[in-house]
């Protein structure tokens, strides 16, 4: 664990140290760009959103979970029999 937090603090040191060796034109630039991305993708998932809700065939189905596996069913059903078998009334 504690290599672990080694290698990123190191990474993390050396991104800084590339980023202060930029000029600040470039620095603000590349914000510049990073600011930009994000309000896009925002709007983006803003957009989906309304759509995805203005559309009137927009219902909630509410069925029965089919992930289900036997196996474990069996196992846990196995399982209690073994429990209760022993005792005995």
């Amino acid at each position: 664990m504690k290599r672990l937090r080694d290698k990123i603090e190191h990474f993390v040191l050396t991104t800084e140290n590339h980023w202060k060796s930029l000029s600040v034109a470039k620095q603000r630039l590349l914000t510049q760009v990073f600011f930009g991305g994000y309000c896009l993708l925002t709007v983006i998932v803003l957009i989906h959103v309304i759509v995805s809700t203005g559309q009137r065939s927009n219902t909630i189905s509410i069925d029965h979970i089919d992930g289900v596996s036997k196996k474990s069913v069996e196992k846990a059903s196995e399982q209690n029999d073994l429990i209760e078998s022993p005792i005995k009334k």
